[in-house]
C-alpha cells in the first residue's frame, strides 16, 4: 500500500490536535469576537485546510484507488502535491499569525498551487478510468469546487494586496466560503458515503437513483449559492440555494437510511452509526434554519447566523463526519499496511484489535455532546459559556484524535 495517504492523514491529525490547542490557548475567543481578522483567518484556515481538507485529500488518494481499481495517475506528483500544499499552509498560517500581508500573498500562492497539483492528479486519473457513476461525478464536481475556491481566496488576497476591485471583495468572500463548505466538502462527504457506507453495513441491492438526484440537487445549491454571492448576496438567491441544500440533504439521508434497511451486518461500528446520527441532525438543522429564515429573512445573512451555520456545517457535520469515519478508515488503511500480507496467519490481529469499538463510542458521545454546548453558547452569546463549552469540546476532541493516533502504534 502506498504511503501517500498516511501523509496526508497524520499531518491532518497533526492539524486537528494543533486547532484544539490554539482554540483552547484562545479560550476559543475567535468565536466570540467574530472570525473577520487575523485570529479568526488563522483559526479557519487551520481547521479547514490544515485538519478537514488534509485529511480528505489523503482519504481521496486511497479511496479513489479502491473506486477505480486502478492507480493514481502519479504517485510522485501526489508527493510533490503534499510538500507544496503543506509548506504553503504553515507559511499561510504564519503570516495569518503575524499579520504579514506579503507572507500571506507568497505561502498562499504556494497552497494554491499545491491545490492545483491535486486536481490535476485526480483529473487525468479519472478521465483515464472513465467510469462514471455518482460517486465518481461527485469526486470530480467536489475537487472542481475546491479549485475554486482556491481562485476565489487569490482573488482575495490580490484585493487586499493593490485595493483593486474593492467592491466585489464581499462578494468574493461569500462565493468563496459557500464553494469550499457546500461544494468541497459536501460533494465530497456525500460522494464517497455511496461506496463506504454500503461497504461497512455489507448492504446490498439498495437503490441508486436517489445517488443522482442528491448529486443533481447539491450541485444546483452550490452553483445558485456562488452566483447569489456573486451577483451582490441577495437575500431571496441565497434563500433558495439553501432551499435546495436542504432538499439535497433530505434526500441523502433517505437514501443512507435505505442503504441501512438493505444491509447484512448488524452494526458497522460505533463511528458509522455516529456519523448517521450526525446527518440525520444536520437535516434537522438546515430545515429549521430554512424556516426561521423564511419567517425573518433579515436574519439570513447576519454575522451571528453565518457563524452559527458556519459551525454547524463544519464543526458540527463535515468535521465530526470525518471523525466518525476516521474510526473505519485509518484502522483499516493502517492493517492493510502492515498486516496485509500476514493474514490469516498465527499471532496476526484483526483489524477489530487495533481499535476499542467501546471508547471510540464514548469519544464521539462525548465530541458530540460538548458540540451541543457551544452550539447553545453561540446562540446565547455568553462568552464564559463558549470557553466553558469550548474547553470540554477541545478536551474530548484531544482525546478522541489521541485514540485514532494510538492505532498506529499497534
Amino acid at each position: 500500500m502506498s504511503r501517500l495517504p498516511f501523509l496526508f492523514i497524520v499531518t491532518g491529525i497533526i492539524g486537528f490536535a494543533a486547532y484544539q490547542v490554539a482554540s483552547l490557548a484562545s479560550l476559543f475567543g475567535f468565536l466570540g469576537d467574530g472570525i473577520r481578522g487575523p485570529s479568526g483567518w488563522f483559526h479557519v484556515h487551520l481547521f479547514v485546510l490544515g485538519w478537514a481538507t488534509m485529511l480528505a485529500m489523503g482519504a481521496v488518494y486511497q479511496l479513489i484507488h479502491v473506486i477505480l481499481q486502478t492507480p493514481i495517475y502519479s504517485e510522485r506528483l501526489g508527493y510533490v502535491h503534499y510538500s507544496v500544499f503543506t509548506v504553503g499552509l504553515a507559511g499561510l498560517l504564519y503570516g495569518f499569525m503575524s499579520s504579514d500581508i506579503r507572507l500571506i500573498a507568497v505561502f498562499a500562492s504556494l497552497a494554491f498551487i499545491g491545490i492545483l497539483l491535486f486536481a490535476w492528479n485526480m483529473a487525468v486519473t479519472l478521465f483515464r478510468a472513465s467510469r462514471w457513476n455518482a460517486v465518481t461525478l461527485s469526486a470530480a464536481c467536489s475537487v472542481s469546487y475546491l479549485v475554486l475556491t482556491g481562485v476565489s481566496g487569490m482573488a482575495m488576497g490580490i484585493n487586499f494586496a493593490t485595493g483593486w476591485f474593492n467592491d466585489y471583495h464581499e462578494n468574493l468572500f461569500g462565493a468563496h466560503i459557500w464553494m469550499g463548505t457546500v461544494g468541497w466538502f459536501g460533494l465530497l462527504i456525500t460522494g464517497f458515503s455511496y461506496k463506504m457506507l454500503p461497504m461497512f453495513y455489507l448492504a446490498h441491492d439498495y437503490p441508486t437513483k436517489p445517488q443522482s438526484v442528491v448529486l443533481l440537487l447539491w450541485n444546483s445549491a452550490a452553483v445558485v449559492g456562488a452566483l447569489s454571492f456573486l451577483a451582490g448576496g441577495d437575500g431571496w438567491f441565497t434563500w433558495f440555494a439553501l432551499l435546495l441544500l436542504a432538499a439535497a440533504v433530505v434526500v441523502y439521508n433517505v437514501h443512507l437510511l435505505q442503504v441501512k434497511k438493505k444491509r447484512h451486518k448488524r452494526t458497522p461500528g460505533s463511528g458509522i452509526q455516529w456519523s448517521l446520527y450526525c446527518s440525520q441532525a444536520f437535516a434537522f438543522a438546515l430545515i429549521g434554519a430554512l424556516i426561521y429564515t423564511g419567517v425573518f429573512p433579515d436574519r439570513l445573512l447576519s454575522s451571528d447566523s453565518v457563524l452559527m451555520a458556519g459551525w454547524l456545517y463544519l464543526g458540527g457535520w463535515v468535521s465530526f463526519t470525518i471523525l466518525s469515519y476516521a474510526s473505519k478508515i485509518v484502522p483499516f488503511l493502517w492493517w492493510t499496511h502492515k498486516y496485509g500480507k500476514r493474514a490469516g496467519k498465527p499471532g496476526t490481529p484483526v483489524m477489530a484489535d487495533l481499535l476499542s469499538d467501546k471508547k471510540v463510542n464514548v469519544g464521539l458521545t462525548a465530541i458530540a455532546a460538548s458540540s451541543l454546548l457551544l452550539v447553545a453558547a453561540l446562540a446565547m452569546g455568553s462568552e464564559a459559556f463558549i470557553t466553558i463549552a469550548g474547553a470540554a469540546l477541545a478536551a474530548s476532541s484531544a482525546a478522541y484524535i489521541a485514540l485514532i493516533s494510538f492505532v498506529f502504534a499497534r
